[in-house]
C-alpha cells in the first residue's frame, strides 16, 4: 500500500511545525554562518543544509556560497545526491525535498501529514490492531516528527529514517512512498539516526544501542546486538561485513564479521560523535560536539586519533579535495586542511 505525495490536506491542524512546512525558507545574508547539520557533494558542487530550511551551495570549493530556493522553513538534517543533478534532503516535520538541478532549487516530496496517512493506510490493510493504534497516533500528532537521515540508492530509490521509528521508501523519486516501519522490530519506537547501504546490505543505527541489518535490500531486517547500549548517531558500512558505529560519549565500535563480534575503539575524549565520512581509501572521519575532527586510519581496529579542532560543535564532514575537508556545525561552514589530520 502506498500513497501519492501531494499537498497538505485543507483543514489539517495547525502547529509551528506545520506552519514551517508550508512556509518557504527566508533568504539570509550570511546563510553559510547558520547552524548546519548536513553536507554532501553534487558532482564538484558542495551542498549543505540546516536550520530554518537553509540550503546553500558552492562551486568554488567552499570559498563562497549561494542560498538555494527552498519551499519549507523547517530545520533540515541531512542531504544526499545520486549524481551531480539529482538529490534529496530530509528534516523536521517529516519533510523530504528533491532537486534535479544540483541543489539550486528544491521541491517537497513528503511531509509528516502525508507520512502518517501512508502508515494508517498500511495498518488498515494489515488488520493489525497495535499497528492501527500507532498509525492513528501519528495522524493525531501531525507533522511534528523529524526525519534524521537518508540513503539515496539512485535517482529513483530513497530510504529516509527518523524519530520514533520513522522509515519511508520510494522507488519513483518521491512520487509514491511506502512505510517500512512494520519491517523493524522496534516496539518502543526508538529513534533511527543513521542509514547506510552497500549493495543489498542495509545498516540502520539509532537510540539506546538500536542496530538493524538487512541482507536482502530491505525486504527483511534483523536486530544486531552490540556491547554498548547508548545511542549511535552515525554509522559506516565498508563492504558487506565491515561496520562502524559511533555516538554518545565518543563510543566507537567496529565489526568485521557483519555484527557477530565487536571491537571498542580508544578515543582521546568523550565528546559525542555526530557525523562521519567513509573516504575512498577506507579512512573514516568523525565529527564531534566538542569541535573535533577525528580519524580512523584504513584497517584500524582499536584506535582513533584526533586531527583538526574547531571552535564550534560539528555535525557533518565531506571531502573537498585531497587536501581539504568541509565540516559544518553550529557556526556554519569550516574548511579544514587534511594535513591537520594525522
Amino acid at each position: 500500500m502506498c500513497l501519492a505525495a501531494g499537498t497538505l490536506a485543507a483543514g489539517a491542524a495547525t502547529s509551528p511545525a506545520l506552519d514551517a512546512v508550508n512556509r518557504a525558507a527566508v533568504l539570509s545574508r550570511h546563510a553559510e554562518r547558520s547552524v548546519l547539520l548536513g553536507a554532501e557533494k553534487a558532482g564538484a558542487r558542495l551542498v549543505a543544509v540546516g536550520e530554518r530550511g537553509i540550503i546553500i551551495w558552492s562551486d568554488d570549493s567552499g570559498k563562497s556560497w549561494t542560498q538555494a530556493q527552498v519551499p519549507v522553513a523547517v530545520t533540515l538534517t541531512a542531504v544526499r545526491f545520486a549524481d551531480a543533478l539529482h538529490g534529496f534532503a530530509v528534516g523536521h516535520g517529516g519533510v523530504v525535498l528533491a532537486t534535479d538541478d544540483g541543489g539550486r532549487t528544491w521541491q517537497r516530496r513528503l511531509d509528516g501529514i502525508q507520512a502518517a496517512r501512508i502508515v494508517l493506510q498500511q495498518a488498515q490493510a494489515s488488520g493489525d490492531a497495535a499497528a492501527l493504534r500507532e498509525a492513528q497516533r501519528l495522524v493525531t500528532d501531525g507533522a511534528d516528527k523529524p526525519l534524521l537521515d537518508l540513503y539515496v540508492f539512485d535517482t529513483k530509490r530513497v530510504l529516509a529514517v527518523g524519530a520514533y521509528n520513522l522509515a519511508f521508501y520510494t522507488d519513483d523519486g518521491g512520487i509514491n512512498w511506502h512505510s517500512w516501519m512494520s519491517r523493524l522490530d522496534n516496539p518502543k519506537a526508538l529513534n533511527l539516526y543513521a542509514v547506510r547501504a552497500r549493495g543489498d546490505t542495509l545498516l540502520l543505527a539509532g537510540e539506546q544501542g538500536l542496530v538493524f541489518r538487512s541482507d536482502d535490500a530491505g525486504a527483511t531486517f534483523r536486530r544486531i546486538a552490540t556491547p554498548y547500549r547508548g545511542s549511535f548517531f552515525t554509522a559506516e558500512l565498508d563492504g558487506a561485513q565491515d561496520m562502524i558505529l559511533a555516538g554518545m560519549r565518543g563510543n566507537i565500535l567496529r565489526s568485521r564479521d557483519g555484527g557477530v563480534n565487536w571491537t571498542q575503539f580508544a578515543t582521546p575524549q568523550g565528546a559525542s560523535i555526530t557525523g562521519s565520512l567513509l573516504r575512498a581509501d577506507g579512512e573514516v572521519l568523525l565529527t564531534t560536539h566538542a569541535g573535533e575532527l577525528m580519524r580512523i586510519a584504513p584497517g584500524a581496529s582499536s584506535r582513533s586519533q584526533t586531527g583538526a579542532r574547531t571552535d564550534q560543535a560539528l555535525n557533518a564532514v565531506l571531502s573537498v579535495n585531497a587536501e581539504q575537508v568541509l565540516a559544518v556545525g553550529g557556526q556554519g561552514v569550516a574548511l579544514l586542511k587534511m594535513g591537520a589530520v594525522k
